[in-house]
Formats: structure tokens, sequence, C-alpha cells
């Protein structure tokens, strides 16, 4: 599918949930640690090297968050910025989105990371915003075990469409996979737990981008 006709229909089919609304902090228990208030834009732009060749961070996706703010300063993904509410959020590395920039547009190779942060921005600011708020779990710090014991469960995202919990074992390695919208394309598998664990914001690393849309 040609990026231009994914943009048409992302923007048409998707709608924006307003996280300040919606996102609440998780209650403290009696007897508890109070959970810490990083946030995870906070994480995410503690690395500056830019675009590298290092396949597993997260340079298109901290380039495409703040391509985001910059063009729309009150959109709800800046609820990223503010680590006193509580959520989750899948980040797909560099290697994801170079997976599905390769995809959408047919290519043969993968693009190096400036070029893949090129053709998701061609998407337009409204679909690259849709795109992350899928990623966005609002009202919850789901930890690694946590995660692993929600197999089936259906995850509401910051955009308001859902994604699916499929929790895999084997012998004594188990793995957590999110079903999205697109029945076509291999399921995202998390490959990394519990980014900025201790606080509000908690973040797990996925080796695929969730679409909102189902894709041919």
């Amino acid at each position: 599918m040609k990026i231009a006709r994914l943009a048409t229909r992302l923007a048409a089919g998707t709608l924006a949930t307003a996280l300040a609304t919606a996102a609440m902090a998780v209650p403290a228990q009696a007897g508890t640690k109070q959970p810490g208030t990083r946030s995870l834009a906070a994480v995410l732009t503690r690395d500056t090297g830019g675009f590298d060749h290092n396949a597993r961070d997260f340079d298109v996706l901290t380039a495409a968050v703040l391509a985001v703010l910059e063009a729309k300063p009150d959109s709800p993904v800046k609820v990223l910025t503010d680590g006193t509410v509580a959520l989750t959020a899948f980040v797909p590395t560099d290697a994801a989105f170079r997976e599905l920039v390769r995809d959408i547009t047919g290519a043969h190779r993968l693009p190096g990371e400036s070029a893949a942060f090129t053709a998701v921005a061609g998407l337009g600011i409204d679909t690259v915003e849709n795109v992350l708020l899928y990623h966005v779990v609002p009202g919850a710090t789901i930890d690694r075990r946590a995660a692993v014991k929600a197999d089936g469960a259906a995850l509401t995202t910051a955009l308001g469409a859902t994604v699916e919990v499929d929790v895999r074992r084997w012998w004594h390695f188990t793995q957590v996979r999110l079903v999205d919208a697109d029945t076509s394309d291999r399921d995202a598998r998390v490959v990394a737990y519990d980014i900025n664990k201790g606080n509000r914001q908690i973040a797990h690393a996925v080796d695929r981008v969730l679409r909102p849309i189902d894709l041919p």
C-alpha cells in the first residue's frame, strides 16, 4: 500500500481521544512506595545521539513524538511529558519503524533511520499522532509481571481502539504479543520490559509498529 493511501485511510478512520481527562493516576495502596513521576518523554529524549545504527533504540519514535508536539502543542501525545499521569506505552524500536516503511512502500531493502522517519512524517502529522496514540494505554501502569498474566485482555488505547494481549508460553519461556487491527501482518512482540520502571509511566519495547487499521 502506498504511503498516501495509508495516510488517507488512517486520517479518515480514527479519532484521537483527549488523554487529559481519560488518563488517571493509579491510586497508591497503603504501605506501598509511591511511584515516581519521571515521564517517558524524559526517558526518550535522554538519548541525544539522533539517528544511528542501533536498531534497538527509539530514535524514530522520539523524532515522531517531537514532530507531533511541535506541530500540535496541545496534542494528547503531550501526556507523555507529564509523569504524574499513569500510563503504559508500547514503544516500537527503530527496527520496527524501518520494517513498517518497507512494508507500506514495497521496498526490497530496509531504509535507514533517517529515511524511515521521513517516510513516517510523510504520512502527515494527524496520522502520526493517531499511530502514536494507538501505542498508549492510559490510566494504568502495567509492568511485566502484570503483562504476562493478561492473556486475552483487551487494552483500550488513547486512540479509543483496542489491542489484545496474547501470552504464549513454552517451557520456561513466556512471550507477550499484541494483536492489533491489522490481520495481514505479524503481531508485535514485546522485546524489552519495564522501561522507566518504578514510575507512573512505564513502557515496553515492541518489534513492530501497531497498526490501527487492517492493511491489504
